[in-house]
């Protein structure tokens, strides 16, 4: 896995709020190869939220639920 592409790009993804959704973290997991707890990880190494949170997918990211 590199790190640094992929953090380019979950960069690139993040909206004003500073948050990357979850529906673009999961197809940027997919699309990587890398599994959502790798993507979690790799989040919450480079202090990245996820915002609109659904299922919970990165266990160790720190999600924001949809209703907040």
């Amino acid at each position: 896995m590199d790190k640094q592409a992929i953090i380019e790009k979950v960069k690139a993804r993040v909206g004003a709020d500073g948050k990357i959704s979850c529906e673009q973290a999961m197809k940027l997991a997919d699309a990587e190869g890398v599994s959502y707890g790798d993507m979690g990880d790799l989040l919450n190494e480079f202090k990245i939220k996820v915002g609109a949170c659904q299922l919970h997918l990165f266990p160790n990211a720190v999600c924001s639920p949809t209703n907040k």
